[in-house]
């Protein structure tokens, strides 16, 4: 069951980095073209803004989960570094659960306002054929992502101490 597990969260590691980077290469190629038309064509669009904001959520929370398997998140480590080993065990579990429960309100009140948004029909001005409920759908994607990784962390412990498998990889 843990090789399975594992298996299956390198897989969704892998899906969630390469989301996020296809996220972020949009957003980069976007912006430029805003820059274009207002600086030579004398001409704002009104699309790679919004085009690019909605890549930035991407990023941000797909992002943001394979960050927190990876162990490359922003942490304040000063005290836990400075813990003697068994406490810093202790200090981990606990990390592990309050990031479980942020990912579970996440998930909870990100799928409110994607079920919200959907009931409205409401789109994007820019994106008529964009619902809003889709620019908030990264949200409970993400954080349901980031609670599988935690899951796995406590069950398993920390991704360091395996090497992540890349897809397609028999090894």
């Amino acid at each position: 069951m843990k090789e399975a597990y594992c298996k299956a969260m390198d897989a969704i590691y892998w899906l969630c980095i390469w989301i996020a980077g296809l996220a972020m290469t949009v957003m980069v190629l976007v912006i430029p073209v805003q820059v274009a038309a207002r600086k030579w064509f004398d001409s704002g669009l009104s699309w790679p803004e919004p085009a690019a904001l909605v890549c930035m959520i991407v990023f941000t929370f797909i992002g943001a989960a394979a960050a927190y398997r990876a162990g490359s998140h922003i942490a304040v480590t000063m005290l836990t570094d400075r813990l003697p080993p068994k406490a810093k065990v202790v200090a981990a579990r606990i990390v592990d659960i309050l990031m479980a429960l942020i990912a579970i309100f996440v998930i909870y009140y990100g799928g409110d306002r994607v079920l919200f948004f959907m009931s409205t029909g409401q789109s994007l001005p820019d994106f008529p054929s964009l619902q809003v409920s889709w620019t908030y759908l990264p949200l409970p994607i993400g954080s349901l992502a980031t609670l599988l990784f935690v899951i796995e962390a406590i069950l398993f412990g920390s991704q360091h101490d395996r090497p992540i498998v890349k897809i397609g990889s028999h090894g």
